[in-house]
């Protein structure tokens, strides 16, 4: 299986900002034939290290990521979560 966790920066922190990424990255549950369990969360923290938002994704494999990456449902996604943030990172590895 494939973890793929990507954390994003926010350009402006406003709470519509973040309502409107957090709505966006939702809208990918059951969406995506190939998305296993996908889970969003927003930071407590506020450090000036912290990223805003978090998500974190599993994939039965590769191509089932690579699937995802390029999903009608998920393109409009990695739009709207660019119009919004300064930034992100992402991880992906597998896992058991």
């Amino acid at each position: 299986m494939i973890k793929h966790i990507v954390m994003f920066k926010l350009a402006e922190k406003k709470q519509k900002n973040l309502d409107d990424a957090i709505e966006s990255l939702n809208s990918l549950k059951g969406n995506i034939e190939t998305l296993k369990s996908i889970e969003i969360g927003a930071d407590i923290l506020g450090s000036e290290r912290s990223y805003d938002i978090v998500l974190t994704a599993i994939f039965d494999d590769s191509e089932g990521l690579k699937a995802y990456a390029g999903h009608k449902n998920h393109l409009p996604v990695v739009d709207k979560m660019r119009s919004l943030c300064s930034s992100s990172v992402v991880v992906d590895y597998e896992i058991e």
